[in-house]
């Protein structure tokens, strides 16, 4: 979601779905973004859970419901193609799963190794505790739009997507107070990720680089 210290965090973590700069997950940010940065999602005009594909009704996926001032909002996230919609899905779970694990303030979430793995899990797990060392949480609207999904063989693809995230804001974890102070840092947000299909059918996120400020989302 939106995340910046000033408006969301801001440093470097790892795919996102957060207020703080520190942006990625949405997830975590492997490029230029921080916990003043937003985290990211997937799936059009509503809250995250909302009706994703069935590939991402599969049994034995971590349930996760992010409470109702939190809304990622996912606009033409799907493709028609069966494969592309279905990372596409993974996504978008992977972005809800950060944003859940920094909600809950749980670095340890059984989400974050069920959508990300290898060096992306680990950077993931940095970007929650960000949250938690600043002493953050977030509330507001985060948008996502404007994916494009390449595959590559069977088990590999890449995703690049925007947000914007100048509806959200950061939250004290402990007075609950939100800031909405103006921030000069972008709302804008490109990832740049690239998935792996598990055994289970599972397209786990690898790598997430984010870069704030990129002009195509703000077009």
């Amino acid at each position: 979601m939106t995340r910046r210290p000033t408006r969301l965090l801001t440093t470097a973590v790892a795919g996102t779905t957060a207020v703080l700069l520190l942006t990625g997950c949405g997830g975590g940010d492997g490029g230029g973004s921080k916990p003043n940065d937003k985290i990211a999602g997937a799936d059009t005009d509503t809250k995250t859970p909302t009706s994703p594909p069935p590939s991402a009704a599969a049994t034995g996926r971590p349930q996760i419901d992010l409470p109702s001032d939190v809304i990622d909002k996912y606009d033409d996230w799907k493709t028609g193609d069966a494969t592309k919609d279905a990372v596409l899905a993974d996504t978008a779970q992977r972005i809800d799963a950060t944003n859940d694990a920094i909600l809950r303030g749980d670095m340890r979430s059984p989400g974050l190794s069920f959508y990300y793995r290898d060096k992306a899990l680990s950077e993931a797990a940095a970007w929650v505790k960000a949250y938690l060392d600043a002493g953050l949480s977030f509330t507001g609207t985060t948008r996502y739009y404007a994916p494009k999904v390449t595959l590559s063989g069977a088990a590999t693809a890449t995703v690049v997507y925007c947000s914007d995230e100048s509806k959200g804001f950061n939250k004290n974890r402990k007075t609950g107070k939100v800031n909405k102070t103006p921030s000069n840092e972008s709302p804008y947000v490109l990832y740049n990720t690239r998935l792996q299909k598990n055994e289970q059918g599972v397209w786990q996120t690898t790598n997430l680089i984010s870069q704030r400020g990129e002009s195509t989302c703000a077009a």
